[in-house]
């Protein structure tokens, strides 16, 4: 049991034994939900505001806290303090060294992780690349928050599947097979893979601006991708085969992989089934020659389901994905992580989903997040301001390897460690601050040592195993946990017991950034204790104190590092 259920117990215990008739008085788990974490540690390590008594009891929280304080008798878990409506707790130091390290050997390198989502399947649909295109830093968001929310659902035990709902239909593949057919070449494409391809794509369109005529021609070549004309299709397929090609070298460097890769194409011939249930259903009405679900009611603009031409959108493809994905993964949740720009977008498709009867249609989630800048500049693939991701981990782990050399001139394996650096502080830097806000990416601040970065969290990890190498003439001792009691062992433990929380906390609110931060707070408290402190001095028991503390510093960083993608270098 951890602490703050503990306590939360313990305080409803000792509620219901003053109040025994009392009614409307919240549970166990309700007060654990209550328990905050005072700003200042002199008012206590946890504080229960007795403000949500007030109405049952009939009572000032002031005097409900006395009351509580004063009937408190569990000393061995914590000594209680009335403040101004709040009970404060202060902590057993020695027990609470004992408990937290006692669960943390018995969790080996699975703190944190639980079965709570055993039988519960999540679907993630995450980066979705578009075909023919590089992969630009734009991607980097998706793939990571998704990637990393793929881990998380996984620790807690659920099934997850990782979905590449791939950008791979449309009119500009027509336009793309014409570009290859007036211009380009087997062998040019082969040599140059997809940055031939946008040459191509751009060449398209330079030419017909000179010559309208050439859009037609792009037209009635995705005709007859659509018609499955065998021609259209080899090239359209070789074009995807050469995208996910080059996608495959940014994926592995990022250690990203998916259950699937079933993108718009793959819908194409399951849509008219969805179409005819909107019929159906009465839900279709025409607007201007187009069809479209009015969506009036709900403060929207319609959800267009068939243009005017004919022909299907997102939407339409989207409403099929998700019937599909339901019929056949059976999902108690599907994310989609996708830019806030397309809210609107999700919040049709979802309502439809409602109104076509789809009681599931609520477990669709829209994970948006904000825009990515480099050194200060916005990106544009129309202005030609892009920047490609496999160029950017290439320069960082180039940049890391320089620092390193610098630093750490006799470190072996350097190109390994610059590899896990440089790519671990792009990750870091995008993984790091609320998703939904927009993100710089600066060089001197992602490969900063000393900073809030990767680097400096993957270097503490370093450091915990360049500790426990020297301890291991300690390990035969038994622990004294009496020396885990000073402040900056206290600091440390408390933030290390909070990270199971912080798990849970990220899985139900979709936030990574929650697990960046908190492995920060506790590689930087590793360090406060580390210069505080000598780990390996003094007596047997208490340097064995020290040595476990530590150890547990490094499990719960490493964990806290490959939940959110990063690898944890041992030797930096």
């Amino acid at each position: 049991m951890d602490i703050m259920t503990r306590i939360a117990a313990l305080t409803a215990e000792c509620i219901s034994t003053l109040w025994p008739e009392a009614q409307g008085l919240p549970s166990a788990e309700e007060l654990r939900g209550l328990l905050a974490v005072p700003p200042d540690p002199a008012m206590g390590d946890y504080a229960f505001p007795c403000f949500r008594l007030a109405r049952p009891l009939r009572t000032a929280p002031p005097k409900i806290a006395e009351a509580l304080c004063e009937a408190w008798s569990h000393g061995d878990v914590a000594s209680v303090s009335p403040v101004n409506g709040y009970m404060n707790f202060f902590l057993n130091r020695e027990n609470f060294a004992r408990e937290i390290m006692e669960t943390l050997a018995a969790a080996g390198d699975r703190f944190g992780s639980s079965d709570e989502g055993k039988g519960k399947t999540v679907c993630l649909d995450y980066s979705s690349i578009n075909i023919a295109k590089r992969f630009h830093i734009g991607h980097l968001s998706t793939t990571m928050i998704g990637h990393s929310l793929k881990r998380i659902y996984d620790y807690l035990g659920y099934t997850t599947v990782g979905i590449n709902h791939l950008g791979d239909w449309g009119t500009q593949f027509g336009k793309m097979i014409c570009a290859y057919k007036k211009w380009g070449s087997e062998e040019e494409v082969a040599r140059g893979g997809v940055a031939a391809l946008e040459a191509l794509y751009v060449r398209f369109h330079e030419e017909a601006e000179k010559d309208p005529s050439l859009e037609d021609e792009g037209r009635a070549w995705f005709k007859k991708i659509e018609d499955g004309d065998e021609e259209a299709l080899a090239i359209f397929s070789w074009f995807k085969e050469i995208t996910l090609k080059d996608a495959a070298r940014v994926y592995d460097m990022l250690g990203v992989s998916f259950d699937s890769y079933a993108g718009e194409s793959f819908y194409i011939d399951k849509m008219e089934p969805v179409i005819q249930e909107l019929r159906d259903k009465g839900l279709l009405t025409q607007s201007e020659g187009a069809w479209v679900v009015d969506l009036s009611e709900d403060d929207m603009p319609p959800c267009l389901i068939i243009k005017k031409d004919g022909a299907t959108i997102y939407a339409t493809r989207d409403l099929t994905a998700a019937i599909y994905r339901q019929n056949t993964y059976h999902f108690d949740r599907c994310l989609y992580v996708v830019a806030y720009q397309q809210d609107l977008h999700f919040r049709q498709v979802f309502r439809v989903l409602e109104k076509m009867g789809y009681s599931w249609a609520k477990d669709c989630v829209h994970v948006s997040f904000g825009m990515v800048s480099f050194e200060g500049a916005a990106l544009s693939t129309r202005k030609g301001n892009t920047v490609h991701l496999e160029d950017l981990l290439s320069q960082a782990v180039d940049k890391a390897l320089e620092i390193i050399r610098e630093k750490s001139p006799d470190l072996e394996d350097k190109e390994a460690v610059a590899r896990q650096v440089g790519i671990g502080a792009v990750i870091y830097t995008d993984l790091s601050n609320n998703r939904i806000k927009d993100i710089d990416f600066r060089w001197d601040r992602a490969l900063n040592f000393d900073g809030e970065s990767g680097p400096y969290v993957q270097y503490t990890h370093a450091r915990c195993c360049s500790v426990l190498r020297k301890a291991q003439d300690f390990s035969a001792a038994a622990p004294d946990w009496s020396a885990l009691t000073d402040d900056e062992a206290q600091a440390l433990l408390r933030l290390i017991s909070r990270f199971p929380d912080v798990i849970r906390d990220a899985a139900d609110k979709y936030e990574p950034s929650m697990i960046t931060r908190a492995v920060t707070d506790i590689a930087q408290a590793f360090n406060k204790y580390y210069y505080e402190h000598r780990i390996l001095d003094g007596e047997p028991a208490q340097a064995a104190a020290r040595i476990a503390l530590t150890d547990a510093a490094r499990r719960v960083i490493r964990t806290g590092l490959w939940l959110i993608g990063i690898e944890a270098p041992e030797r930096m």
